[in-house]
């Protein structure tokens, strides 16, 4: 993997710069859509390569792992193959969604036991299978295994937990060393921060990550529940301690404000389910706001659903048409609130881009996020 960091704000951290992988140049900042089990839900890969065009998207190994399983997802080649898309892939490593199963796992140093919640079966992730099955599923960027600790954490154990998950990357990189590619591209390894909202433990962790001299760094444990300022404060932590010229990608973020936020903050790499999972309950973001498209007041606006006319949805469909079919309960609702919504972001975050080359990012993300700070 290489970096090139094209050019940085003047008045902020924010930075433009371009990602080389073996599946194409991801151009940063970037939002990465969320393809859980191999699919971005909705959206046909056709729709996701030629209308949302994003450079690259996110899978999850818990999911994949559970279901089709490594077997079948090596029989068919890898997940780029599986699911029939040639771009990159970044896979995380299982952390986020073990520490959701709360109820149903127990962590030790040795890994996590974790009941599966599709059938109650139990499995063992450790930091050495975890990289064997991200090998199998085939991404272009995998995943430390790291402990997600919840929000709020006490000092204590966010502090233990922080010590193990460096124990855990330890193990990692010297089990990746051992095992080899199985596909005919490289795969790039990023490690992960934590420290919950804890400023001396972030900085810490963020010092320890920067010190393993990795092509690519993440920062997880954030947007769990904290308030956004505190999400900005311990970003701000990190993005001075982690190297200039390795992407930060901060994990599971989050509301288009929150993304300008951040480029603002010198992070490079997003993701999140909020534009799907939102867009399927029927909130729509755009310029100028969000759009809860059930509300009555659409009933009978024939309105295009957004005249930027970002993705071709946007002025195929009118407001009063979407907000019937979510009141009627059809699928081509959620369908289409989910491309426009992922159309948004991927617009956003390359109009963000565009800007930091052009130097004129503060001001032009400063009347956005007034903008678009409002429910329509």
């Amino acid at each position: 993997m290489q970096f090139n960091l094209e050019k940085t704000d003047p008045e902020s951290q924010a930075r433009a710069g371009t990602i080389t992988l073996d599946h194409g140049p991801v151009e940063t900042p970037i939002f990465m859509p969320v393809g859980t089990v191999g699919t971005v839900k909705g959206v046909h890969q056709r729709e996701l390569s030629q209308d949302i065009n994003p450079d690259i998207i996110l899978g999850n190994t818990y999911h994949l792992y559970l279901r089709p399983q490594t077997d079948i997802l090596e029989k068919a080649g890898g997940i780029h193959k599986f699911m029939n898309w040639d771009r990159n892939i970044l896979t995380d490593s299982g952390g986020y969604q073990v520490y959701s199963l709360s109820a149903n796992r127990k962590i030790k140093e040795e890994g996590v036991k974790f009941k599966s919640h599709i059938d109650g079966s139990m499995h063992f992730f450790t930091p050495e299978n975890v990289m064997e099955i991200q090998r199998t599923i085939g991404a272009d960027i995998i995943m430390a295994f790291d402990e997600c600790t919840p929000y709020p954490c006490d000092y204590k154990y966010a502090k233990r937990s922080m010590h193990m998950t460096h124990r855990w990357l330890d193990r990692c990189i010297s089990h990746l060393e051992k095992t080899p590619l199985k596909y005919d591209y490289n795969q790039t390894f990023f490690p992960i921060v934590q420290g919950s909202t804890y400023k001396d433990l972030r900085k810490q962790s963020a010092e320890y990550i920067a010190s393993v001299g990795a092509a690519g760094n993440a920062i997880g444990g954030l947007s769990v529940g904290e308030p956004a300022e505190e999400m900005y404060a311990m970003t701000e932590v990190v993005t001075d301690i982690l190297p200039e010229d390795k992407p930060r990608y901060l994990m599971g973020v989050g509301t288009p404000i929150n993304l300008l936020e951040n480029i603002a903050l010198g992070i490079d790499m997003f993701d999140c389910v909020m534009p799907t999972r939102n867009g399927r309950n029927g909130m729509l973001f755009t310029a100028h706001g969000s759009i809860n498209i059930k509300n009555k007041k659409w009933e009978d606006d024939f309105s295009p659903i957004d005249d930027m006319d970002i993705t071709w949805v946007d002025t195929a469909y009118s407001k009063a048409y979407v907000r019937h079919l979510f009141k009627v309960k059809e699928l081509l609702g959620m369908q289409i609130a989910t491309i426009h919504n992922l159309g948004f972001y991927l617009w956003l975050v390359r109009e963000a881009r565009k800007h930091i080359l052009a130097g004129d990012f503060t001001s032009w993300k400063n009347k956005m996020v007034k903008q678009m700070d409002k429910r329509l």
